[in-house]
């Protein structure tokens, strides 16, 4: 092929691919399409090697070179590694997420905190309800972990301190796998999940309640403070997952209940990798600080506290201001 027909074949390609990294070049990437940069930048390649194979002229394979230089540059320079991936996600796409989703964050937030708190006031009222929850060796498990006396607060409190690790794993598990059963049940239409933000949130209501009428409210308070600002918000987000999982199939508007699905399915298991990760803080914290009972109560309802408004704030402001990448 002549090389003036080659050009004019290709050169519509290559005013756009230098458009393009003139865009990047001057960090307005949010404003570049970059959906096909690498097949342009392959295609870039393959024309370099062929004008240099066809020995057209030096200004055309210069040209091409700067091309071809100049998309590497970019290409590898906007490759984000995992960890970076990652410090996005948690400092950006996550909480922006999760208030672009608030109809069914602030459902499921109302249906989980709402029956805890109403179950806590009813079994502190009507001891006996916690009997309709739990049977009596279950109520005399809890009393045993919060024992004002105990020297470990929470599960297997007679262990040590070299088994915390252990009890690290653990949580991450047995919390994984609630979030998962109440992320997962959101597709029996939502009532899956609905149904397991209800049940916890009796759950550990009643718990509560009884804990506190019996007077270890103190031990148990100081426990569940800490790692419960990441564990109990993270139940809440996983259940809107579900809720929006269930959703989709019941009312997917003008789509196909699959594709519907489809979409709802890519917010939702975003917002379950958030989860995963408070679930990660909330057993690191639960394992290794809230069982402890060398810090008072007050110690730990003031680091308590803070974490709280951490995760508020957290969500509420992290990632309102998105600024171009290096």
């Amino acid at each position: 092929m002549k090389q003036g027909l080659f050009e004019s074949r290709h050169q519509k390609d290559w005013q756009s691919f230098a458009q393009l990294l003139e865009q990047l070049e001057r960090r307005k990437r949010k404003d570049a399409d970059c959906s096909n940069f690498a097949a342009s930048y392959r295609q870039i390649c393959q024309h370099l090697a062929l004008a240099q194979a066809r020995g057209y002229s030096s200004h055309l394979v210069d040209h091409l070179q700067q091309l071809a230089l100049r998309g590497h540059q970019q290409f590898y320079r906007h490759r984000s590694t995992i960890a970076a991936q990652m410090v996005r996600f948690l400092f950006g796409d996550f909480p922006r997420l999760v208030r672009r989703e608030w109809r069914a964050v602030c459902a499921a937030g109302l249906l989980f905190f709402g029956s805890l708190g109403l179950m806590g006031l009813l079994t502190y009222l009507y001891p006996e309800l916690i009997y309709s929850l739990l049977d009596a060796s279950n109520v005399a498990e809890m009393e045993r972990m919060y024992d004002p006396q105990a020297r470990r607060l929470g599960r297997f409190g007679d262990r040590g301190a070299e088994d915390d690790w252990l009890m690290f794993g653990f949580y991450i598990m047995n919390n994984i796998g609630i979030a998962f059963q109440t992320f997962a049940s959101g597709l029996l239409l939502g009532l899956g999940s609905l149904f397991f933000l209800l049940f916890n949130g009796l759950m550990i209501g009643a718990i509560a309640g009884h804990l506190t009428r019996i007077g270890y409210g103190e031990p148990f308070w100081s426990f569940v403070i800490g790692h419960g600002a990441f564990e109990l918000t993270a139940i809440a987000l996983a259940g809107a997952a579900g809720i929006k999982l269930g959703w989709a199939l019941l009312a997917p508007g003008r789509r196909s209940r699959s594709e519907a699905l489809r979409l709802a399915a890519g917010k939702a298991i975003q917002l379950v990798a958030g989860v995963i990760l408070f679930l990660l803080a909330a057993a690191f914290i639960e394992a290794f600080w809230s069982s402890t009972t060398v810090a008072s109560p007050q110690v730990k309802y003031a680091v308590g506290g803070g974490l709280w408004v951490l995760v508020l704030c957290y969500l509420l402001l992290t990632g309102r201001r998105q600024h171009a990448p290096d």
